[in-house]
């Protein structure tokens, strides 16, 4: 039997927290190991749980959520940071992810989603909002345009092929299925771009490709 999902829960709203939390207790994949307030106290129940799973909110008093993701990540690599909030800002958006979150959810989604999107999340999958995917790729299409050419050199064609899909959000299953390749082999594409660009985040890698033109067209 597959060992339970840690969650840790970050967020200022005791309600919301307790709301999530039994969401959470009635799924056999889920345990939620702690809770937190604000964002310091997050911190701190992160170094303490070394939980798989942090859903923090980004708006809070004190310290912040992209503050506290910012130094979970840099300090515990392991734990997958879900920001999980109400705000739609791009800039909220691409703010998050820069700092090292694996995803982006909005408060209003839909309860099999959040679960589905916890579980990505474990497997170190970026997942972001449906509502907010057009915005993540037009907040970061603009910049860099011009060195485009060159960037798109250091890649294989299979690369530039898996990098797109990295940038639409794509699973590697969903990325095997699309190319016709098995997983493994996507999954070896995948660590190779990660150790092209000194990078170790889906994330991270989904940014830059659509700030250098790889997200634009995929499979182009």
């Amino acid at each position: 039997m597959n060992e339970k999902i840690r969650v840790l829960l970050v967020d200022d709203h005791t309600l919301f927290r307790s709301g999530i939390r039994s969401l959470l207790q009635r799924n056999e994949d889920f345990e939620v190991v702690g809770e937190a307030g604000d964002g310091l106290e997050g911190i701190k129940r992160a170094r303490s749980l070394r939980p798989d799973v942090v859903l923090l909110d980004l708006h809070m008093p004190g310290v912040s959520g992209l503050e506290a993701v910012k130094v979970i990540v840099e300090e515990i690599p392991e734990v997958h940071v879900l920001m999980l909030t109400v705000s739609e800002d791009a800039q909220d958006l691409m703010d998050a992810l820069r700092a090292g979150a694996c995803g982006y959810l909005l408060k209003n989604i839909e309860t099999d989603m959040l679960v589905d999107a916890i579980r990505r999340a474990a497997k170190g999958e970026s997942v972001v909002s449906q509502q907010m995917t057009a915005k993540l790729i037009e907040g970061v299409r603009a910049p860099h345009k011009g060195d485009a050419p060159a960037e798109r050199d250091r890649f294989s064609p299979r690369e530039r092929d898996i990098m797109a899909s990295l940038a639409h959000g794509e699973s590697n299953k969903e990325i095997a299925r699309r190319l016709d390749l098995a997983e493994s082999t996507v999954k070896i594409h995948v660590q190779n771009i990660f150790k092209k660009l000194n990078m170790s985040s889906r994330v991270q890698v989904a940014l830059y490709a659509v700030e250098h033109g790889f997200g634009q067209a995929k499979g182009s």
